[in-house]
C-alpha cells in the first residue's frame, strides 16, 4: 500500500496508484483549529473537531499554503493606506481606505460569528476614475520579500500523511476582485485597456513571487486563482484568452520550470474555455463542478482533457450537505467511475468548497466518510 504522499506525487506525475486519492479540500487544507475560542472561529463549533480529525487521518492531505510575505524595505504601501477594524452588533468590520491619485479609495466588509465567509460591502474600486487612482501607486507600494521557509516546516511536520500545495491568486484574481462583481464585468467589457492596465500591474508584484517560491520551494503543487472571472457567464468565452491565459501561463510556466505542478482552479463552465485552459499545459484542473453548476459532465472533462491534466473534483459541497446518505453514495460512485474511465494522467476525488457554518451535523459527517470509504473501494 502507498503512502499517502506517495499516492498523490504519482498522481501528479501520472503514475499507477493503489487507488484513487481522496481530499476534502479547504478541510485538511486551510489551517483549522477547533479549540481556538475566538468568537468568529466556526471551527470550534459541534462536529468540527470530529470531522477535523478525521480529515487528518484518512485523508490524502493536500495541504494549501500561500508563501510568507513580508514588506521589502522599500515597500511604501503604509503611506497610502489605513485599516480600520471595529466590532458592531456582534460583527468584526474592517475598512481599508487608500489615498491616492487625489481620491479616496475605500472598502468595508463584514465577517459575523456564525458564518465562515467575509462579506465584502463595499468594493475598493467603483468604476473607472477609482482604476486610474489606483493605478497611480508606485510598484516599490507591492513589493515584499519572500520567504518559504514555513511551506518547509508544514512539508516536514507532515511527513508521509500527504503533501503541501503553494495557493497563489493570478493577476486577473487581483485585478477583478477590486470591484463588485457588476462593476468588473462593465469595466472588462467596455474599458479594456484600462483593465489590461490593472492587470498588468498585478502581473508586476506577483510573478516575481512565483519566480521565487518556484526556485526555493521546487517540485510541489500549485493551485493558480482566478480563472473563472473570465468564464462564462460573467464574460464572453472569447476574452479567455486575453484576460485569463495570457497572465497566467508566465505563471504555469515558471512553475513547470522548477518542477513544479500547476493546477488551475476555475469554478463554473467549461466547455467554452477548456481548450484554452489546456493551451496553458497546466497538470491539474478543479473543481470540475457537474452541472448545473457546471456545464460539463466529469466524463467529458476527462475525455477532452484528461491524459494532460490530473482532474481534482467533481463532488458539490451542496451535495454533501443536502442529499441523503443513499443518494451521495451514488453520487460519489458516479465521480469515481467517470474519474478514473479509461486513459487519464489521475484523478483526485474532492468537493468543489467546505461547509461553512458553526455546526457539521450527522449526515454531513456521514457523507464525508462515503467519500474516504468508496475511494479506498477504489
Amino acid at each position: 500500500m502507498m503512502t499517502r504522499r506517495e499516492r498523490l506525487m504519482a498522481t501528479l506525475r501520472g503514475e499507477a496508484v493503489d487507488r484513487p486519492a481522496v481530499s476534502f479540500y479547504e478541510i485538511g487544507g486551510l489551517p483549522m483549529d477547533p479549540d481556538d475560542p475566538d468568537p468568529f472561529n466556526v471551527h470550534n463549533g459541534p462536529g468540527w473537531c470530529e470531522l477535523l480529525q478525521f480529515a487528518e487521518e484518512e485523508t490524502d492531505l493536500i495541504r494549501m499554503r500561500g508563501p510568507m510575505l513580508h514588506p521589502a524595505p522599500e515597500n511604501r504601501m503604509d503611506a497610502f493606506r489605513r485599516v480600520e477594524v471595529e466590532l458592531r452588533g456582534g460583527s468584526r468590520f474592517t475598512r481599508t481606505t487608500y489615498q491616492v491619485g487625489g481620491r479616496t479609495l475605500m472598502s468595508l466588509t463584514r465577517l459575523d460569528p456564525d458564518v465562515d465567509t467575509v462579506w465584502t460591502l463595499e468594493h475598493l474600486l467603483k468604476g473607472p476614475e477609482d482604476a486610474e487612482a489606483y493605478l497611480q501607486l508606485p510598484d516599490e507600494a507591492f513589493a515584499f520579500d519572500v520567504s518559504v521557509e514555513a511551506l518547509k516546516v508544514e512539508e516536514a511536520r507532515l511527513g508521509d500523511a500527504g503533501i503541501v500545495m503553494v495557493d497563489i491568486a493570478d493577476p486577473l484574481c487581483h485585478a477583478a476582485g477590486l470591484f463588485s462583481m457588476a462593476d468588473y464585468t462593465v469595466l472588462a467589457l467596455t474599458e479594456p485597456a484600462l483593465f489590461h492596465r490593472l492587470l498588468e500591474q498585478a502581473a508586476r508584484h506577483i510573478y516575481p513571487v512565483v519566480g521565487a517560491v518556484a526556485q526555493a520551494f521546487p517540485g510541489h503543487l500549485w493551485r493558480v486563482v482566478g480563472s473563472e472571472y473570465a468564464s462564462e457567464p460573467l464574460l464572453p468565452a472569447r476574452l479567455y484568452k486575453e484576460y485569463a491565459v495570457r497572465y497566467t501561463q508566465p505563471i504555469v510556466e515558471t512553475i513547470q520550470r522548477y518542477g513544479g505542478f500547476a493546477r488551475i482552479h476555475s469554478h463554473g463552465r467549461l466547455r467554452n474555455i477548456l481548450g484554452d485552459i489546456a493551451s496553458m499545459a497546466p497538470a491539474g484542473l478543479d473543481p470540475i463542478e457537474p452541472p448545473p453548476q457546471g456545464d460539463m459532465t466529469l466524463i467529458e472533462v476527462r475525455r477532452a482533457v484528461g491524459e494532460q491534466m490530473v482532474l481534482f473534483g467533481n463532488i458539490e459541497a451542496s451535495e454533501i450537505e443536502l442529499l441523503s446518505e443513499d443518494d451521495f453514495e451514488a453520487r460519489v460512485c458516479q465521480a469515481l467511475q467517470e474519474g478514473t474511465a479509461g486513459e487519464g494522467r489521475g484523478f483526485v476525488l474532492m468537493p468543489s468548497s467546505c461547509p461553512y457554518g458553526r455546526e457539521i451535523s450527522p449526515r454531513v459527517m456521514a457523507n464525508y466518510e462515503t467519500m474516504v470509504r468508496l475511494a479506498r473501494a477504489g
